[in-house]
């Protein structure tokens, strides 16, 4: 009787001995899992968090107004920031490849190899030809990694071409401005040489010395006028009126201050602006543009010939203006020159109307602080004409 009723215990405890580790396997695994769950949530934190500094990263470095470039010590790219991308005109990605293949300049990989002889190189100025020609001041340095090993170098660029391109500018102006201050002062200077050897004992000769010295120095006069004019407008010195005006009766205002001018060259002066066309602008700089317009006109257009004044309007809030001469006109090559200071097509007839080179560079930063344009239209042998727009007068 003994041994079924210890099988059956036997049984029965075996049952729950196996119940018992199969619920405690099942616990496990449920541990498990969790931990699993857990550990992969805590991977997606971190890899969000990553990604989100990325991102922060990225935002800054295209945010700088420099172009920087970090390759390794194989000397590829890994990375390169938009500011670069436009400087060097890059349209895919440049990741993983050499510095000549990204970029295609020697001047660039001989600059890295330097870097890493010298640990760093500052102010190295690299050239871009092509359209659009760039100059880009490079400082380069190597970083390296925990353990000390080179691990790549660092690239920062600083467009330069804007301040060349002033410098250049200003080089120009004072050598401009030193020959067209030198030739009438030398003039002047040679007249009173020969006057003060003996020319002044001779009435007429010494009449016309004089004729010729007061010439120069008015010539000296308007000169320095207009670089004294020219610069208050490009530095914003200038404080402006604006008043609404009739436009025409400001035209008229022109045509009779240079009416003798006009006779000299028989040149008819018609003013066609309409009766009833009003302006917002400066009184006085608005007859600065007018003037120097007109007699540009005169002097550059056809003897015998006509200046035509006349305006329209634009927009509802704008009008555009024009002086048209029927001359020998301006070649497509100067249009945008023409605004430039000092520039001249014909420098010897220039010099002889007793113009300063300033005139036309006047206009365009009078019109610019008004809000308007200035532009011209030309046909070699037909003419010239020059536009402006200005703000309505309401």
């Amino acid at each position: 009787m003994l041994w079924p009723f210890l099988t059956l215990l036997a049984v029965v405890t075996g049952g729950l001995v196996v119940r018992y580790l199969l619920q405690r396997e099942y616990a496990v695994r449920e541990q498990l899992r969790h931990a699993q769950l857990e550990l992969a949530q805590v991977r997606v934190a971190e890899h969000t968090e990553l990604a989100e500094e990325q991102t922060k990263q990225q935002t800054v470095f295209n945010s700088l107004v420099e172009g920087l470039l970090i390759v390794d010590e194989h000397g590829q790219v890994q990375y390169a920031n938009s500011t670069l991308e436009h400087l060097f005109g890059v349209t895919q990605d440049i990741r993983g490849r050499t510095l000549l293949e990204a970029l295609r300049s020697p001047q660039l990989v001989a600059l890295a190899r330097q870097t890493l002889e010298a640990g760093r190189v500052t102010g190295f100025e690299l050239l871009l030809p092509g359209i659009g020609e760039r100059v880009l001041q490079v400082n380069a340095t190597t970083f390296r990694d925990p353990d000390r090993a080179h691990a790549g170098t660092v690239f920062v660029f600083h467009d330069l071409t804007r301040l060349k391109q002033l410098e250049n500018l200003r080089k120009e102006f004072v050598a401009n401005v030193s020959h067209e201050l030198r030739t009438p002062l030398s003039l002047i200077k040679g007249y009173v040489e020969t006057l003060l050897d003996g020319a002044k004992d001779d009435p007429a000769v010494a009449t016309r010395f004089l004729q010729t010295i007061e010439k120069h120095a008015d010539r000296l006069t308007f000169l320095i006028e207009d670089l004294l004019t020219i610069s208050r407008l490009e530095s914003g010195q200038v404080l402006m009126n604006f008043q609404t005006l009739n436009l025409r009766s400001q035209a008229e205002a022109v045509v009779d201050d240079l009416a003798t001018r006009a006779a000299e060259r028989q040149v008819t002066l018609l003013n066609e602006v309409p009766p009833d066309l009003g302006v917002r602008a400066d009184g006085d700089r608005l007859q600065q543009v007018l003037f120097n317009l007109v007699d540009n006109a005169i002097k550059y257009g056809r003897a015998g010939g006509q200046v035509r004044i006349g305006a329209r309007r634009l927009q509802a809030d704008l009008i555009e203006g024009w002086v048209a001469d029927d001359g020998p006109g301006i070649p497509a090559e100067a249009g945008e020159r023409v605004f430039e200071r000092f520039y001249r097509l014909d420098r010897a007839r220039s010099r002889d109307a007793g113009g300063t080179g300033l005139g036309l560079s006047i206009v365009k930063h009078i019109i610019q602080a008004h809000g308007g344009e200035v532009r011209l239209q030309s046909e070699l042998g037909q003419g010239t004409t020059f536009f402006y727009t200005l703000p309505l007068g309401l």
